[in-house]
C-alpha cells in the first residue's frame, strides 16, 4: 500500500509539471507524460507476478491446458497496454488514434481467444452428445 501512495503522489506531481510544461513546450510535456506512464506500468506489472503464480497453481490443480491460461494472461496484457497507449494518444490530442488502438486491442483479444471459444464449443458439443 505504501508504494501505491508514493507512486500516486509522483503521478500527481508529474501531472502538475506537465500542466506547467504544456504552456511552454507541449512536446516535452507529452514525453514526460509517457515516461511517467511507463514508470507506473513497470510498477503495476510487478504486482502481476503473484497473479501469474496463482494461475499456474490453478492450472496444476485443475489439469486444464496451460495454453488456455497463457491466452488469458496475454489478453489481459494486451488490454492494459492498449488502454494505456490509447490514453496517451488521447492526451496528446490524437483521440482518433486512441480509439483505433482500443478497437485494435479488442480485435486482437478476440482473435487470441479463438482457441478458448473452440474448446468451449467442443465442451458444449460433448455435453449435448452425451445426453
Amino acid at each position: 500500500m505504501d508504494i501505491f501512495l508514493k507512486i500516486t503522489a509522483c503521478v500527481f506531481v508529474g501531472v502538475i509539471i506537465c500542466l506547467v510544461l504544456t504552456k511552454q513546450n507541449k512536446d516535452m510535456a507529452t514525453l514526460l507524460s509517457i515516461g511517467i506512464c511507463c514508470m507506473v506500468a513497470i510498477v503495476a506489472f510487478s504486482y502481476f507476478q503473484p497473479v501469474l503464480d496463482f494461475l499456474s497453481r490453478m492450472q496444476a490443480l485443475t489439469g486444464v491446458d496451460k495454453d488456455l491460461f497463457y491466452i488469458l494472461t496475454k489478453a489481459v496484457g494486451i488490454a492494459l497496454i492498449g488502454e494505456l497507449a490509447s490514453t496517451v494518444c488521447t492526451d496528446a490530442g490524437y483521440g482518433a488514434m486512441g480509439k483505433v488502438l482500443q478497437i485494435l486491442s479488442a480485435c486482437v483479444i478476440l482473435w487470441l481467444s479463438l482457441p478458448l471459444f473452440t474448446k468451449l464449443m467442443d465442451l458444449i458439443e460433448s455435453v449435448l452428445n452425451n445426453q
